[in-house]
């Protein structure tokens, strides 16, 4: 016996899978072929070697019980999946047109700082109002403050303002 079909058909009849006629014909082949009987000799062989060699295990309950658990398990394990909800349309409208409304209204209030008539949008200008005026100008992007003192009480124009100079340390 030298291909593989007879090499199957030899394990086939030692495992007692042959129906009677066929296990004839591997019977009467065997008869005459010596290969054949070697190769039967060893598969008995290694058979029994696994028989033997095989450790039985017990379960402490019937099969149809262990594998009753098991299958609960998983019908347990599958409902306690819960599924994640999707993101409505409702919410993701709400969500990206309160994004873009914060876009436009900082847009809106930086074009009127732009637009409010100054030179310079950063600058300020503040007046004092007691017996001493005062004049305070501020250049943020200069990082500069300068402030003008002049008496209220003088009705005439302040000609030379006591000037003070600061930088500004931002």
């Amino acid at each position: 016996m030298s291909n593989h079909d007879s090499e199957l058909k030899l394990q086939t009849y030692l495992d007692g899978e042959l129906s009677a006629r066929e296990a004839a014909e591997v019977k009467a082949l065997l008869e005459r072929d010596a290969d054949g009987q070697a190769l039967l000799a060893e598969l008995r062989n290694t058979k029994a070697a696994l028989a033997e060699g095989e450790a039985e295990l017990k379960l402490p309950e019937s099969r149809e019980f262990f594998w009753s658990k098991v299958q609960r398990q998983i019908e347990q394990q599958e409902k306690a999946v819960v599924a994640v909800p999707g993101i409505s349309w409702v919410a993701w409208v709400r969500h990206h047109l309160v994004s873009v409304g914060g876009a436009v209204a900082l847009t809106c209030v930086l074009g009127a700082m732009l637009l409010s008539g100054n030179n310079s949008p950063l600058a300020e200008v503040d007046t004092a109002s007691d017996d001493m005026g005062a004049y305070t100008f501020r250049d943020q992007q200069a990082k500069m403050t300068v402030v003008w003192f002049y008496d209220k009480s003088d009705d005439s124009e302040f000609t030379e303002p006591a000037a003070i100079a600061s930088m500004d340390s931002e």
